[in-house]
C-alpha cells in the first residue's frame, strides 16, 4: 500500500514511475493496469508511465534512476534476491518504506543485538554488492491511504549517506509531502518498528471501553491511553540508546509521531482494540481480515532480544514485557500501570 501511494507524490513531480508488484500483487497489478481503484487503497492511482507484474522486474528497471522498495518486513529477502541482478548491473540509489526488525545474530544463536532493515537488506545482498549498497529508509508518520489522497505529511529520511537521502527528498517533495533528514540511522528505524508493538498496547483502552459497552467519545479510556502512551514513549528510549541510537529520536517525528498515527489511524491500533475486547490473538488476527501485523513480527523478534540481552533490565520495559505475554502467549490484558516510571 505504501509503496503505491508513493507514486502520488513521484508523479505529481512529474518523475516516469513504474510500478512493479511483487508475486502476492497479481489483483493489485491487474486493477492498477486497468486504471481502476487499487483494491486496498480504493481509489485510481495517478496515471502512471506503467505497471508491471514481477515476471517483468528486471526489464522495468534495467534504467530506472532510482528504486523503492515497498515489502513488508518478511519481504527484505526476497527483494534483496530479486533485485540483486539489477543492482549488479547497475547500483543506483534505493529508498525502503519497511519498517520492523530482524535480530542480529548469526543463525542457531542468541541475537546479540537488533539489527534494522536497510541493514537487513543490504546484508542480503551478494558480498561484494553488500559492500556499495546503502539504501535510504522512511520513517515517521504516514498513512498510505491519507498520502494517496493528496493529505498533509511529513516523514523522515535516513541513511548512511545524507547526500543521497537529499538527493531523494529533492525528487520527493511536494507541498503535502514534506521530508526531515536525521543521521540517527539506527535510532529512527528502531522507532519505527517498536512503534508496531507499543500502538498495539495503546490500542487496549478502546477495546476495553467498547467491552463494557462503551462508544466512542470525550469520555472513554483516554487517561488509560495516555500513561500507555506515555510509558511507550520511556521504554522506546531506553531501547534505543541500547543499540547505540540517540533517545531524542523517540520523542520526534520517528518515535512519538509515528506511533501517534499507528494509534489513530494504523491497523495495529485496530488490532490492540480487538485484545482490549478480549479476543484471543489468533481470532484477532483472522477478524483483521489479512491485514499485515508487523506488530506480533516486532514482538517475537524483541522476546528473543531480550532473553539474551544480559545488559538490558526487563524490569525498566514492564509494557513490553506485557505486550509480549498477551501478543504471543495469549495472557489477557491486564497493563501493570503499578510498574510504569520507575526508573
Amino acid at each position: 500500500m505504501m509503496g503505491s501511494a508513493l507514486c502520488v507524490p513521484l508523479t505529481d513531480r512529474g518523475h516516469t514511475v513504474r510500478l512493479i508488484g511483487t508475486p502476492l500483487d497479481g489483483a493489485l497489478v491487474s486493477a492498477v493496469a486497468g486504471e481502476q481503484p487499487h483494491p486496498a487503497l480504493r481509489v485510481r492511482l495517478p496515471a502512471l508511465s506503467s505497471c508491471h507484474p514481477v515476471s517483468e522486474l528486471e526489464a522495468a528497471c534495467v534504467d530506472a534512476d532510482a528504486i523503492v522498495i515497498g515489502v513488508s518486513s518478511a519481504g527484505i529477502a526476497w527483494a534483496a534476491s530479486a533485485l540483486a541482478p539489477v543492482l549488479a548491473r547497475r547500483p543506483r540509489p534505493l529508498l525502503m518504506l519497511s519498517k520492523g526488525l530482524e535480530p542480529d545474530a548469526p543463525r542457531g544463536h542468541p541475537p546479540r543485538g537488533l539489527r534494522v532493515l536497510t541493514e537487513a537488506f543490504r546484508l542480503a545482498l551478494p558480498g561484494e554488492l553488500a559492500a556499495q549498497t546503502w539504501p535510504v529508509a522512511v520513517c515517521g508518520p504516514c498513512i498510505a491511504g491519507e498520502l494517496v489522497r493528496r493529505t498533509p505529511t511529513m516523514v523522515v529520511f535516513t541513511g548512511q549517506d545524507l547526500g543521497v537521502a537529499r538527493r531523494f527528498a529533492d525528487w520527493l517533495e511536494t507541498s503535502y509531502y514534506r521530508v526531515v533528514l536525521q543521521a540517527d540511522v539506527v535510532g529512527t528505524q528502531v522507532c519505527a518498528a517498536l512503534k508496531n508493538a507499543y500502538a498495539m498496547g495503546i490500542g487496549f483502552g478502546a477495546g476495553l471501553h467498547q467491552r463494557v459497552g462503551g462508544e466512542r467519545g470525550s469520555v472513554a479510556m483516554h487517561n488509560y491511553e495516555a500513561a500507555v502512551f506515555a510509558q511507550a514513549l520511556v521504554e522506546m528510549q531506553e531501547l534505543v540508546l541500547s543499540q547505540g541510537g540517540g533517545a531524542a529520536t523517540a520523542l520526534g517525528l520517528a518515535g512519538s509521531g509515528d506511533l501517534t498515527v499507528t494509534c489513530n489511524g494504523g491497523r495495529t491500533g485496530r488490532f490492540g482494540a480487538l485484545l482490549g475486547m478480549g479476543h484471543a490473538t489468533r481470532e484477532a488476527i483472522r477478524l483483521m481480515q489479512g491485514a499485515t501485523l508487523e506488530c506480533l513480527e516486532v514482538l517475537g523478534v524483541l522476546e528473543r532480544f531480550l532473553v539474551a540481552a544480559q545488559h538490558l533490565d526487563r524490569r525498566r520495559l514492564p509494557l513490553l514485557s506485557h505486550l509480549i505475554d498477551v501478543g504471543l502467549h495469549g495472557a489477557p490484558v491486564d497493563v501493570p500501570f503499578q510498574e510504569f516510571f520507575r526508573a
